[in-house]
């Protein structure tokens, strides 16, 4: 048979002895508690300081502003760890300079300007980002693709960026001379072109403070070390700052 705690009261299932028995007893002592506890429930209720902390606490948190960066292994940190490359270093500054602003890192190692467009709907709708970053062209520049393709491409992610109402930050690369002189200045030509056509913010060589130095890259001479990821950092911030104040 189950039995019942109420106070010091056992209630048991036999008349006389149970519920019905005892409920005067039962009343009596409900009917004392709620005339304690009332003064104390009107003053809380009256109370600004708890009418506050109740709205602290059912307020929900406001949801922090994305940066989106949508960029190749040169975004990744390929071959370095995960805190040491530059969009990092970066998301560590805003961090601590920004608050209420995060990064998303959304790049891939090997992406070409084709597989940008493929993703960046998805981001975008899943991030909701009031920035994006596009650092993208390079694979598709190392792999001779023609240049109206990668053009067409960072046009159509521009476009999907500023059709959702985030601002633009595209960052250039450029080509090693061996491509040839008009494939060369074509690709080059391509970003400044497509930051002016749609007014977006142009950083027009990604890798400047450290193309000379051969000493900055790893043995595939292709990838910064992590001992220059902060140059690029401090490179991209001047372009990338006032996107977010």
């Amino acid at each position: 048979m189950k039995r019942l705690l109420i106070g010091n009261l056992a209630l048991n299932g036999p008349a006389g002895h149970g519920y019905a028995a005892a409920r005067p007893r039962i009343q009596w002592a409900i009917g004392w508690v709620l005339a304690l506890l009332a003064p104390v429930l009107l003053a809380l209720a009256m109370s600004p300081a708890s009418a506050q902390t109740a709205a602290r606490a059912t307020a929900a948190p406001a949801a922090a502003r994305t940066v989106l960066v949508m960029g190749d292994s040169l975004a990744a940190g390929y071959g370095l760890a995960a805190s040491q490359g530059w969009v990092a270093l970066t998301a560590d500054r805003i961090a601590k300079t920004r608050p209420g602003w995060r990064v998303v890192n959304a790049s891939i190692s090997g992406e070409t300007t084709a597989g940008g467009v493929a993703r960046i709907d998805g981001e975008i709708k899943r991030n909701k980002p009031e920035v994006v970053v596009i650092e993208l062209g390079a694979n598709d520049g190392l792999r001779g693709l023609p240049l109206s393709q990668t053009r067409t491409n960072l046009d159509r992610m521009i476009r999907s960026a500023k059709g959702s109402g985030a601002k633009v930050l595209l960052i250039g690369m450029r080509m090693p001379p061996n491509m040839g002189r008009d494939y060369t200045q074509g690709f080059a030509d391509n970003y400044t072109t497509l930051a002016k056509q749609h007014a977006v913010a142009l950083l027009p060589f990604l890798l400047e403070p450290i193309a000379t130095d051969r000493n900055a890259f790893q043995a595939d001479n292709l990838h910064p070390v992590a001992s220059v990821q902060p140059k690029l950092r401090d490179h991209v911030w001047p372009k990338l700052e006032p996107l977010i104040r």
